[in-house]
C-alpha cells in the first residue's frame, strides 16, 4: 500500500537550517511528482514545494516549483533510487513552524490520500 514516512524535523532558531526527509513505499515513485506540504496550527494544509517525476531512476533533476513564501529559501530534491524526497530548509522563520508533510501527485493532480504522520518543525529563539 501507498506510505510515506517523513522524519527529520526537530527545534531550530530564526535563521537556522533543517533538512526533512520522506521515504515512500508502495508505488512506482520514478512516475510520479512529489511535494511537501505544511500545515501551522489553525490553518489549512498548504503545498510549500514540489519536484516533477524523470521516469528514470538515474535521473533526480525533475522541474521545481515553490510557494513564495519560500521561494530562495527551501530547495526540494529527490533520489529515485531510495524512494526519498527531501526539502532543505534554510534561513527558517518562525512563520516557518508547522507539521510538514508529503505526498505524490500524477500530472496535474495532486492525491490528498494516504497521508504520513508528518515531521514537527519548530522555529523559535
Amino acid at each position: 500500500q501507498v506510505q510515506f514516512v517523513e522524519s527529520g524535523g526537530g527545534l531550530v532558531q530564526p535563521g537556522g537550517s533543517l533538512r526533512v526527509s520522506c521515504a515512500a513505499s508502495g508505488f512506482i515513485f520514478i512516475n510520479y511528482n512529489m511535494a511537501w506540504y505544511r500545515q501551522a496550527p489553525g490553518k489549512q494544509r498548504e503545498r510549500v514545494a514540489s519536484i516533477a517525476s524523470t521516469g528514470n531512476i538515474n535521473r533526480n533533476n525533475g522541474h521545481t516549483r515553490y510557494a513564495d513564501s519560500v521561494q530562495g529559501r527551501f530547495t526540494i530534491s529527490r533520489d529515485n533510487a531510495k524512494k526519498t524526497v527531501y526539502l532543505q530548509m534554510n534561513s527558517l522563520k518562525p512563520e516557518d513552524t508547522a507539521v510538514y508533510y508529503c505526498n505524490r501527485g500524477y500530472g496535474s493532480a495532486w492525491s490528498d490520500e494516504h497521508w504520513g504522520q508528518g515531521t514537527q518543525v519548530t522555529v523559535s529563539s
